[in-house]
């Protein structure tokens, strides 16, 4: 197979990736009830499909592709403008220590090890991105001040880190099970 046909195959699957990907960021639900506005989605599972067939670089773009098409398509305001680089940020995160390290040595030891690390600075991130970015530009831009109705420590302790903790995992298990699924399709590719 030649190069530019390869090439040209890898962009179709990321394009399609990045559409189930968008696509998969209208299914939300909450995992706490207490905090109705944290809410989770799967959309994470096609860039780490990319990442299992191609690389890195391949699971970024998709990655990119869906973030630019919900700020394109969907975007709902200043929830989306402040939410959505966090989002970014975090699953690259989650996506980059998976890729680092379970891509090379594909055992179950280096899978659990990769997205335990993938979680937890997932989880490290967004705390410090709900401190730092988030909660200010939230009270000022969206009238909605977290610290003045729950509590900063409250809502990042008891909230955000619980919440990232259990989506983390969520991601870690879901895309295991995938992998396991898909494992005899991608050996013939």
């Amino acid at each position: 197979m030649s190069t530019s046909t390869t090439n040209t195959r890898q962009l179709v699957y990321i394009a399609s990736l990045s559409a189930v990907s968008f696509l998969l960021m209208y299914v939300q639900f909450p995992l706490i009830p207490s905090a109705n506005f944290l809410q989770f989605e799967f959309s994470i599972l096609p860039a780490l499909v990319a990442l299992l067939i191609f690389d890195l670089k391949s699971a970024f773009a998709v990655l990119t592709l869906r973030t630019l098409l919900k700020l394109i398509l969907n975007n709902g305001g200043v929830g989306t403008l402040i939410g959505l680089p966090m989002n970014y940020i975090a699953l690259s995160l989650f996506i980059l220590a998976l890729g680092l390290g379970w891509k090379k040595k594909q055992t179950l030891k280096s899978y659990i090890i990769g997205s335990s690390l993938g979680t937890l600075t997932f989880t490290v991130a967004m705390i410090i991105l709900n401190y730092v970015y988030a909660v200010p530009l939230y009270a000022k831009f969206a009238n909605f001040d977290i610290k003045a109705i729950l509590g900063l420590a409250n809502y990042l302790f008891a909230m955000v880190l619980p919440f990232n903790l259990i989506e983390g995992a969520i991601f870690a298990v879901s895309f295991y099970l995938l992998y396991l699924a898909i494992r005899p399709l991608i050996a013939k590719m």
